[in-house]
């Protein structure tokens, strides 16, 4: 069946698996080993860093060591350096390609052109509109809308806050900023007095963030995208006051929210935010289909949205999420770790290392993941072309608004 037959029986199911599946070579069972690019647009922070490795990692253990040729690429924030490298990937013969994005829009082409030739594409985080690719990714599960009414509801429904935002022109601050924004033009009394670009950094968001203190010194809340232990850190240098803040899911920020003398400086909030795991779930996706075991129909899949409100943190005794825990203790791991990079579930042959170093857990072997996915919403703009957007489409999932507009 040609890929698009398959892209049109796709879009006319509801149902999580179909037959609709492209024709993948099985090169493991003629010795010869899968050509599998991880394609990463903006690097340098510690979510990269740990998307990255842990998609190495699983690619060293058995039996995906003996199946995979793994090249990393890393093309940076123009989104024709990444167009370039699909292009010299498929011209290369890859078997699949594991991305994070820089565009959800501007790679379109260059994506449909190596469907046609066979590649498969599996965004993660991230995504694009083209509809022959896979996106793997938590953004359409509501973290602008939900992070965005917790810090509404600290501040009572009004005060001077600041915007501290990701990578400029991606799907997921776009959805991030989209989804807070419609929030905050609710409450007349919320008054944006700064917004900025922080790439998703603690050091960066940290000199963002002091510049706007500079000029706003009274702020009375943040609303902050990854990088947001930054923030706290621009708030200490400033004087020592903190104030409410939303963030994502550094081992830093969930350790602070959790403890009292920073919580008498006045912070309060809820850690939430992208999960690194999404990369290695999108991986073994694609190794499924590759190696036959899997028939996936649904091209857009959402990662469930992590949620802890500063009551929540729970530290955990070691060096695993287990029995509820979400948080390392100090010195386990760096404050800007982001700490769900391991799930028990979809990534149990994962451990820290492994997300610091890339390295595989000795004696682990690749699990099977569940046979079910969760269908993600389509949503114009992010994750397809020409789609209606859901009715309901910003609506909240995690907390209740304790303040009316």
């Amino acid at each position: 069946m040609k890929r698009s037959m398959f892209m049109l029986a796709t879009a006319m199911m509801a149902a999580t698996f179909g037959s609709g599946m492209v024709s993948q070579p099985a090169h493991a069972q003629d010795g010869k080993k899968f050509k599998i690019y991880l394609s990463l647009s903006y690097s340098g922070n510690s979510w990269q860093s740990e998307a990255a490795n842990i998609v190495k990692a699983l690619a060293a253990t058995p039996p995906y060591n003996d199946m995979v040729e793994l090249t990393e690429v890393i093309s940076g924030t123009d989104p024709q350096a990444q167009i370039s490298a699909y292009e010299s990937m498929i011209e290369a013969g890859a078997d699949g390609i594991v991305s994070f994005p820089i565009s959800s829009t501007a790679l379109n082409r260059t994506i449909k052109r190596g469907c046609e030739a066979g590649v498969l594409f599996f965004m993660y985080d991230a995504t694009v509109t083209q509809p022959c690719a896979y996106n793997v990714s938590y953004i359409t599960s509501g973290f602008g809308e939900n992070s965005a009414q917790a810090l509404v509801n600290e501040l009572g429904g009004k005060g001077k806050i600041f915007l501290s935002r990701g990578v400029p022109g991606n799907s997921v601050d776009k959805r991030h900023t989209d989804g807070a924004l419609s929030i905050f033009k609710k409450y007349p009394g919320i008054e944006i007095a700064a917004e900025y670009y922080s790439y998703w950094d603690d050091r960066t968001t940290q000199q963002e963030t002091a510049k706007a203190l500079v000029a706003h010194p009274d702020v009375d809340g943040i609303w902050a995208q990854a990088g947001e232990y930054g923030a706290i850190q621009a708030l200490l240098d400033k004087g020592g006051k903190l104030v409410p803040m939303t963030g994502e899911n550094s081992n830093g920020f969930r350790l602070a929210l959790a403890d009292p003398a920073m919580q008498e400086k006045g912070l309060r909030g809820v850690s939430a935010g992208s999960p690194p795991a999404q990369s290695g779930y999108a991986f073994k996706l694609m190794m499924e289909i590759l190696t036959k075991k899997r028939e996936l129909a649904a091209t857009n899949i959402e990662y469930p949205l992590p949620w802890v409100p500063a009551d929540k943190v729970k530290i955990c005794k070691g060096e695993k999420f287990e029995d509820g825990c979400n948080a390392f203790a100090d010195g386990v791991v760096p404050s800007s770790f982001v700490t769900e990079v391991l799930d028990p579930v979809l990534l149990p042959e994962l451990s820290i290392q492994s997300a610091l170093n890339g390295t595989p857990v000795e004696g682990a072997t690749i699990q099977a993941l569940p046979a079910e996915v969760k269908q993600a919403p389509n949503e114009p703009d992010i994750n397809c072309q020409g789609c209606e957007p859901p009715a309901d489409l910003y609506h909240l999932t995690k907390i209740e608004p304790t303040v009316q507009p």
